[in-house]
């Protein structure tokens, strides 16, 4: 951590005693940030969960600390408030070590293995969704949240839908998750970070005990993949850092898709005009499970996807902490300083994208590519060595989930059009957007 002094050239808001900015930052993250860089330009500082920290805006930040060609910034170091609940996961390796831990870990994404998720998926899904009732107001958040766990664990782990397991993993990531910005930092009975861990020992148990069975026996299922997963020189992964990645990447799939599905539906029921077009380009599809074809000729449904993810990211802000010092715009930064850019900002600036506070998928056709204005002016997944190895298989799944929902009913939104989001740790709106689903 660096003292308060080596940054004091750098500008920032007063910060309360202990609390810092956190506060403003988890009410309101775009709303702080936008208002303290209109003030103060594209680099200054916040306290944040008792460190100091700079920010740095812009998509020209994003690409140079992304990038990374010099291999200043750690992701392991600036993800140190989830090192307790997320120890060993790929996005907390750095440089040498991270890039063996991922080529281990592409072997789970090749494309034949895609294939085999994407048809479990297909079943699983179409299973799910059409236990969800017609014409009956629900919360749409939760049901989906429930839905990519139990498709997770399916597709992740080989475990049945209805299996019993399930609702005790989803108290556990969600427990995890919300440890990871807990206010308090130690993990104490009764604090969001003392469940968080309790929900980690939960968690690693349960993987633990299906290794060796998986070492054996292999499946087509993510996590028998894992626990086979060999890089080109044939080495894998010990039972511990299997169950450190698996415990991550799960996570990520479940969170992080709930989120994106959820800002979709939203946008849907409130631009019927585009639930109209989608459910036109599903009923052109071939009859009968996606294929990759198929889902090559979702285009449309590609950019709400995309659209869905500029406007609610769900990773909003990328931390990293800098090992050796740098400058950026003229600002020299000390080594050991944590340092973060954003994604979210950059994704809601009129720089890079037109009217950028308005639904507008069509900005990502062809003809617009607003997207493309800068390498980073659309960035949810990250980029450089840490983006996020799942792209494909979360685009491939929101893909599969669309056709499954589109085939048979259209959306209703019955809370405010203008929905009131949650931005961290990962978005979530807060009424958990009540819907009802129509027969078609």
């Amino acid at each position: 951590m660096v003292a308060f002094a080596a940054l004091a050239h750098i500008p920032g808001p007063k910060a309360a005693p202990l609390i810092g900015h956190t506060l403003n930052i988890l009410h309101d993250s775009y709303g702080f940030h936008g208002q303290v860089s209109q003030k103060y330009g594209n680099v200054y500082k916040v306290n944040m969960l008792g460190e100091w920290r700079v920010i740095l805006i812009g998509a020209d930040a994003l690409e140079m600390v992304l990038t990374d060609k010099d291999q200043i910034f750690s992701s392991e170091q600036g993800w140190d408030m989830i090192k307790d609940l997320f120890p060993g996961g790929l996005m907390l390796r750095d440089f040498d070590n991270h890039r063996r831990h991922r080529r281990i870990m592409q072997a789970a994404f090749k494309a034949p293995t895609l294939r085999a998720y994407q048809i479990r998926m297909g079943q699983e899904i179409e299973t799910l969704v059409g236990r969800w009732a017609l014409d009956t107001p629900f919360e749409f958040y939760p049901a989906v949240k429930d839905l990519t766990l139990r498709m997770g664990g399916a597709v992740f782990m080989g475990l049945p839908t209805d299996a019993p397991e399930t609702r005790h993993l989803n108290k556990a990531f969600a427990d995890e998750v919300a440890g990871s910005f807990g206010l308090v930092r130690k993990p104490l009975p009764f604090t969001k970070l003392g469940r968080g861990v309790a929900g980690r020992k939960l968690l690693v148990e349960t993987f633990s005990k299906l290794i060796g069975e998986r070492r054996t026996s292999g499946g087509d299922d993510f996590f028998s993949q894992m626990c086979l997963a060999k890089d080109e020189d044939g080495a894998g992964w010990s039972d511990a850092e299997i169950v450190d990645h698996f415990n991550f990447l799960l996570m990520a799939a479940h969170d992080t898709t709930a989120s994106a599905l959820t800002t979709m539906v939203w946008a849907l029921s409130t631009h019927p005009e585009w639930q109209d077009r989608l459910i036109e380009e599903v009923a052109g599809l071939p009859p009968g499970p996606l294929t990759p074809e198929a889902m090559a000729q979702m285009e449309l449904t590609e950019r709400v996807f995309k659209e869905a993810l500029r406007l609610v990211p769900p990773v909003p802000f990328i931390p990293r902490r800098a090992t050796r010092a740098f400058e950026f715009e003229g600002v020299t930064i000390p080594a050991g300083t944590s340092v973060s850019v954003s994604p979210g900002m950059v994704m809601s600036s009129p720089q890079m994208f037109t009217n950028p506070e308005s639904f507008d998928p069509d900005r990502f056709s062809p003809n617009r590519a607003e997207d493309k204005r800068h390498r980073y002016a659309w960035a949810p997944f990250g980029g450089g060595a840490h983006k996020c190895i799942g792209l494909h298989f979360s685009t491939m799944q929101v893909k599969t989930f669309v056709a499954a929902l589109l085939r048979h009913a259209r959306v209703e939104g019955t809370g405010a059009p203008e929905a009131n989001w949650q931005r961290m740790p990962i978005p979530q709106p807060k009424d958990k957007l009540p819907v009802i689903l129509r027969p078609l």
